[in-house]
């Protein structure tokens, strides 16, 4: 029985989980940590001290954010992480502990996971989106990750909001519509320290019909639905999958299709009208997929 650590890179903690099986994987230990953000030989070295502290782990299946020329195991440019740029992590990680290492981009392991066993399963072409610090994306066509001639196909984050000739983070879709931006005015409503506003909080809220969290939820969930009406448009997929932590959530769910239908009793009726479920794991997708993506080199 193989016994893998799957880990993954989020901009504010990151999570691990000890994953044990033959055919099929559960999770026998999981756990998280603050992300290190000075240098990359101490982000390595949080790396390296999660494998140290699990015993008889045969290989490391690393998610992350950005780029990554998953070939190489190469870092291409990791946003926030930006020190990690252009290093080999799997062959630095590999050289310290021991063990294989694969690495590649979070979201587009979350949408390996919900293609393999997920909400996937039954369809050829869709679109995954991932909501954390910013919004991951990934394109699954003929059940294959479709990762584009610079491995940036599906980077959603990346896109413009607006037709702004200045180039800036302000002017980027992951700015404006990501789970972090939404804690963020939901604290600023509520009049509270953002460290002090959980996502649970503020969907116990909005579950409570709470009308200043239920306001802020569907103007974020429009933005959403603006971009799924976009992508809908690009790459017609079968059907869009929500994940992150607040996908977990129905209300959320509920309030990006509301706002769709929407959209759409104005559109043309031969348009195509998006499906839109949540993923499978939900905030675990990104764990299952880099699983997946090891078990499959």
């Amino acid at each position: 029985m193989k016994k893998i650590l799957a880990i993954d890179v989020g901009g504010t903690f990151i999570k691990f989980a000890v994953m044990s099986g033959v055919r099929t994987f559960k999770i026998v230990k999981q756990d998280k940590i603050p992300t290190p953000k000075t240098n990359h030989e101490e982000f390595l070295d949080a790396l390296a001290d999660i494998f140290n502290d699990n015993d008889d782990v045969e290989g490391i299946a690393l998610a992350m954010p950005g780029l990554i020329d998953t070939d190489k195991g190469v870092c291409i440019s990791s946003g926030a992480l930006e020190f990690s740029n252009g290093h080999c992590i799997a062959e630095e990680l590999q050289s310290m502990c021991g063990v294989p290492v694969t690495v590649d981009n979070d979201a587009k392991c979350a949408a390996l996971a919900e293609v393999k066993s997920g909400c996937l399963t039954d369809v050829k072409d869709a679109f995954v989106l991932v909501f954390g610090t910013a919004v991951g994306g990934a394109f699954v066509h003929n059940r294959e990750i479709y990762r584009g001639s610079h491995f940036c196909a599906g980077e959603v984050s990346y896109t413009l909001k607006s037709n702004q000739s200045v180039m800036s983070d302000k002017n980027f879709y992951a700015s404006e519509i990501s789970a972090s931006v939404f804690q963020k005015t939901c604290a600023k409503i509520l009049g509270m320290p953002l460290e002090q506003v959980t996502g649970e909080m503020i969907f116990d809220l909005i579950d409570e019909n709470d009308d200043e969290m239920l306001e802020a939820l569907y103007k974020f969930a429009h933005g959403v639905a603006v971009k799924i009406f976009n992508l809908q448009m690009l790459f017609d997929p079968e059907r869009f999958a929500l994940g992150g932590g607040i996908s977990s959530r129905q209300s959320f769910i509920d309030a990006v299709n509301d706002e769709l239908a929407a959209l759409f009793e104005k559109a043309p009726e031969f348009l195509p009208r998006p499906q839109v479920v949540a993923c499978k794991y939900h905030n675990d997708a990104n764990l299952f997929g880099a699983l997946y993506r090891h078990l499959r080199k």
